[in-house]
């Protein structure tokens, strides 16, 4: 294992374990509201707090943006980009299916990428060009020949409910030119499960970089795609650049990934 694959692996593990305890005892959490249907709890900040102490203890100069506390400057050639408890809203209502997201950039490409699922004890990881694993085995996205035999995930709009006209659009088409989509409530985990071949593909919009970027990583790896709607750009790139720039995100097979481009056009 890469030793800074290998360091944020124990990151996301230590950060798993605040969470579980987090979970155990939910009638004891401090919620607090960052936005409409937007919230955070003291179990996020323990975890990220959790996260980056535990690389800086390996590399004390790198630098990070993580979900709760921003940027902590640092050398910018290594960039961690956190997301301590993706799935919030399931995490304070005891719906057991959210994660830890960690991953590295390493000059302004992703490098390094893990989504652990503490509650079944799922570590997804992925080095650029060395593959993606679960628990240590193989993953590889799947390859449907048709749109209609692919089952998807997405996201609606729930913090912008401004937005929802067009993502119902956008939804109803490709339900309708899908066997089925689902709607669980982590990105990071959705990415994921993409790259272990278990959803066909993935779309969304809306999403901020360390909702997408260990994710997207874990796809590539695993044979995939992550693009934007348009069909072009890179939404994680995009998105840290320039914050709000990301044209959604679409992953999966390179031709389940074509047809759900050109089905969002």
């Amino acid at each position: 294992m890469h030793a800074m694959l290998n360091i944020s692996v124990r990151a996301a593990r230590a950060a798993g374990r605040v969470i579980t305890k987090g979970y155990e005892n939910l009638s004891d959490l401090h919620v607090k509201s960052k936005g409409m249907s937007d919230f955070v709890t003291d179990i996020d900040r323990d975890a990220e707090r959790t996260i980056i102490e535990t690389i800086q203890n390996s590399y004390p100069s790198h630098a990070f943006i993580g979900e709760e506390s921003g940027l902590t400057e640092g050398d910018e050639t290594f960039i961690w980009v956190i997301d301590p408890l993706d799935g919030t809203t399931n995490f304070i209502r005891g719906i057991p299916h959210f994660a830890v997201s960690i991953a590295l950039l390493y000059k302004g490409k992703l490098d390094q990428a893990v989504v652990f699922d503490p509650i079944r004890g799922e570590l997804f990881t992925a080095s650029r060009g060395a593959g993606a694993q679960l628990n240590g085995y193989r993953i590889r996205t799947s390859n449907p020949k048709n749109l209609s035999e692919s089952i998807l995930a997405t996201a609606l709009p729930f913090r912008n409910k401004e937005a929802f006209p067009e993502a119902s659009e956008k939804f109803n088409t490709l339900f309708l030119a899908s066997e089925d989509i689902r709607r669980m409530g982590s990105a990071a985990l959705d990415l994921a499960y993409v790259a272990a071949g278990r959803y066909d593909g993935y779309f969304e919009k809306g999403l901020k970089s360390w909702d997408m970027a260990a994710g997207s990583l874990l796809v590539r790896e695993a044979g995939g795609l992550c693009i934007d709607y348009s069909g072009n750009n890179d939404p994680v790139y995009d998105e840290i650049k320039t914050p709000g720039s990301a044209n959604g995100i679409v992953a999966g097979s390179p031709k389940v990934v074509q047809k759900m481009v050109k089905a969002l056009k």
